[in-house]
């Protein structure tokens, strides 16, 4: 069956520019017999100022194409350019910030401390560090905490100091792998309120992996709907909600019939086998 659904968004928006840009991107993990075809023939842009979900079933890739963009992961096939430059560039070049499920902070580190160490290894001096620290501290809402330690904050707040340490270098590209995955849904939802405004205060391009419907469905300007073995794009659906959103959108019909759409596509790519 040929997929028709994996569009180029440059035909939607294109005079944006492409911060992401993959042509028949495969990845293969192993040989022979004990092969797995991770990821298979993905296309897809991701313009300035987007913020992209990748939603699927474990196994159809989501994550492993996050860590391609990162240099994490060397694809085996196709094309990956992320600003104009191979993944590994991009790196070198600090072009974006990583934040991970677990929030990953040093217990030893005050949360400040935790901050400043990216800024530490790229040798920025103290007062550009405190800057920005106090700068990231204050846009993910944690003024104050800063001589906290990790084990002092909940759930919650851990991972938002951990995007405030994605954040401190300022680079336009924001990766996020299932970051509000662990936590309960009142803490989910608040989170999810608070990143859509520093996504809007920010204007940074944003790859969110979820296996969360709402969440996807919420937070999106463009969802990505993976299918398993091989992982591959079932389809790419373009929201069409307002970019102001306050959390009783989800009850409205249009928020419902896109998250039907995503469901539908889940359902199919699911049972999608050649």
């Amino acid at each position: 069956m040929q997929m028709t659904s994996q569009v180029d968004s440059t035909t939607d928006h294109h005079a944006a520019a492409t911060v992401i840009e993959a042509r028949d991107l495969n990845l293969v993990f192993g040989s022979g017999d004990a092969s797995v075809h991770a990821l298979k023939d993905i296309n897809l842009n991701i313009n300035k100022g987007d913020f992209v979900s990748f939603i699927g079933p474990s196994g159809c890739g989501k994550t492993t194409f996050l860590r391609c963009i990162a240099a994490l992961e060397t694809p085996t096939g196709g094309s990956l350019m992320v600003n104009g430059m191979t993944p590994e560039q991009a790196r070198q070049n600090r072009a974006y910030g990583y934040v991970f499920q677990a929030a990953g902070l040093y217990p030893w580190r005050t949360i400040a401390k935790n901050i400043k160490l990216p800024l530490e290894i790229m040798g920025y001096s103290k007062a550009e560090q405190d800057k920005r620290v106090a700068e990231v501290l204050e846009l993910v809402e944690l003024s104050g905490f800063g001589g906290k330690f990790p084990w002092q904050l909940s759930g919650g707040m851990q991972q938002r100091a951990s995007i405030a340490r994605a954040l401190a270098f300022d680079a336009d590209l924001l990766l996020m792998d299932e970051p509000f995955g662990a936590l309960d849904e009142i803490v989910r939802d608040h989170l999810n309120e608070q990143l859509l405004k520093l996504w809007a205060r920010t204007n940074k391009t944003i790859g969110f992996v979820t296996h969360s419907i709402p969440e996807a469905v919420y937070l999106s300007t463009k969802i990505v709907v993976m299918s398993p073995r091989p992982g591959r794009i079932h389809e790419v659906i373009d929201s069409t909600l307002p970019k102001e959103r306050p959390l009783d959108i989800r009850d409205t019909p249009e928020f419902i019939e896109i998250a039907h759409r995503v469901r539908e596509g889940l359902r199919a790519g699911h049972g999608y086998d050649e």
